[in-house]
């Protein structure tokens, strides 16, 4: 019968040494928790290493995402109407985009501004998206107003590689006002979700220095 050797005595690590490389081990990633979990997944940064790294805007995101997922499944539990694109939700409402009277000529040097009326119409538990082509550093005014009730609302951009950038957001609000300037060149708009029980209207007056106007599906 063969006996593998066992090392000797003094070969095999102390107590001490096996307490020391724990406590390290366990720092280790207690640091990793604060500095890097925390952040990425649950947007909260003590020691504000996860915003410096990028990563307590993506916990933050998580966290929105999940929000909105928990209010869809409590709005279908108390028989609210289901969130548009689901079984059964209601066909959304067509976007209506009147072109605003247009302004009066600008000098001939002058880049000529874009301007448009956008009505959108929300079931409860709705949202839709409105955004318009900037280039960086382009200015467009906008006003925004609810009729039937409020909404809550997110003014954020995108481009390939940036998937969301924030510029705002808001809770509960009948609308808002003010000049959106492009962070980079992109798509630059509001996304807005009506959490009532009754359908509301938003409509989106916008005019200023942008390509294009469309509905993000």
């Amino acid at each position: 019968m063969h006996i593998a050797n066992t090392p000797p005595k003094g070969e095999l690590p102390s107590s001490r040494a096996l307490l020391r490389s724990t406590a390290i081990a366990a720092a280790t990633a207690a640091v990793l928790l604060v500095t890097v979990v925390l952040p990425a997944e649950y947007g909260v940064d003590p020691t504000g290493v996860g915003r410096v790294l990028g990563l307590t805007e993506m916990g933050e995101i998580k966290m929105s995402l999940a929000a909105e997922a928990e209010a869809d499944a409590a709005a279908d539990a108390a028989g609210t109407a289901p969130p548009a694109g689901s079984p059964g939700a209601p066909a959304p409402a067509p976007v209506a985009a009147t072109p605003a009277p247009a302004a009066p000529a600008a000098p001939a040097a002058a880049s000529v501004a874009s301007s448009d009326t956008t009505v959108v119409a929300l079931q409860p538990g709705q949202g839709r998206e409105i955004k318009v082509v900037m280039r960086e550093g382009a200015r467009v005014n906008y006003e925004w107003t609810v009729e039937g009730g409020v909404v809550n609302s997110d003014t954020h951009a995108d481009r390939p590689g940036t998937p969301y950038h924030g510029y705002a957001k808001g809770k509960g609000q009948s609308g808002d006002r003010g000049l959106l300037v492009a962070a980079f060149d992109g798509k630059h708009g509001w996304f807005w979700r009506n959490r009532g029980r009754a359908p509301v209207t938003v409509t989106l007056r916008t005019s200023g220095d942008y390509q294009d106007l469309q509905e993000v599906k």
